[in-house]
């Protein structure tokens, strides 16, 4: 079995070079063979690309999160495009809506978003879309900006009736630990009823540690755990979820088996 944890934020495991190389080798041995690198701002995207650059099972996603919004960096939309031709670049963000943490103000969030939604579209790009208790919003902007390389809904939160909407756009939904979690009632009936060829997992580390693990600082080998509960949930072999699941990072990051 081979498994692609689509999210992780490596650099906020640990800051060490050394023990980040040992956290995806680690991964690697729990047949975890990809991982998509995440980071909030253009400073840690350079520094964790260059840690990683010669492990060529860890790929990259770059991008301004909401939380960067009142200091996106001067130059930013040129360091982006600068990013996306570097070996295993693969998509732009995170990037989305926060209204939980209120950064900035909403418009200038929004405007952050779009500006991103269109730079990926127009560099081919597939997007990786952050979203907390703004859904309303970013459905709707997406039914507009969404790049015609489509997108995925990390760490997905929200219920089936929501992931119906965004299937219907060129969309995929990502699952982190907290579908193990015991009151997370609408994400077990998501994850039950979504069709399978649009889901993906993630580990959202150091985040959303699987209930295995509560507790313990989330890593990108814990993924195994949040596999098998989806597999249970939809009563299907774990074999089978981890080959879709593998085959849909390749087919949204544009990846050679």
């Amino acid at each position: 079995m081979k498994y692609f944890d689509t999210h992780a934020h490596i650099g906020l495991i640990t800051e060490d070079p050394i023990e980040q190389l040992i956290v995806v080798q680690e991964a690697k041995q729990e047949n975890v063979i990809g991982i998509i690198s995440i980071t909030n701002n253009l400073r840690d995207f350079y520094q964790i690309y260059q840690n990683f650059k010669t492990e060529t099972h860890v790929y990259h996603s770059i991008g301004i999160s909401p939380s960067e919004v009142s200091h996106p960096g001067d130059d930013w939309e040129a360091k982006i495009i600068e990013g996306t031709h570097r070996d295993r670049v693969v998509a732009i963000g995170e990037i989305g809506l926060d209204y939980y943490h209120k950064f900035g103000d909403r418009d200038s969030q929004v405007e952050l978003f779009i500006k991103q939604l269109d730079l990926a579209d127009k560099l081919s790009f597939p997007v990786i879309i952050h979203n907390r208790e703004a859904g309303v919003d970013v459905l709707e902007i997406l039914k507009e900006r969404l790049p015609t390389r489509g997108g995925i809904l990390h760490c997905y939160s929200e219920n089936y009736e929501y992931a119906q909407k965004a299937l219907d756009l060129n969309l995929y939904i990502s699952f982190a630990g907290n579908v193990t979690y015991r009151n997370a009632k609408n994400l077990h009936e998501t994850a039950k009823q979504i069709p399978l060829e649009r889901m993906l997992i993630e580990s959202e580390s150091p985040f959303m540690v699987p209930a295995e693990y509560r507790g313990k600082r989330n890593k990108p080998s814990y993924l195994v755990e949040t596999a098998k509960f989806i597999a249970n949930l939809r009563d299907i072999q774990i074999e089978e979820l981890a080959e879709n699941l593998y085959t849909n990072a390749l087919k949204i990051f544009g990846l050679d088996a």
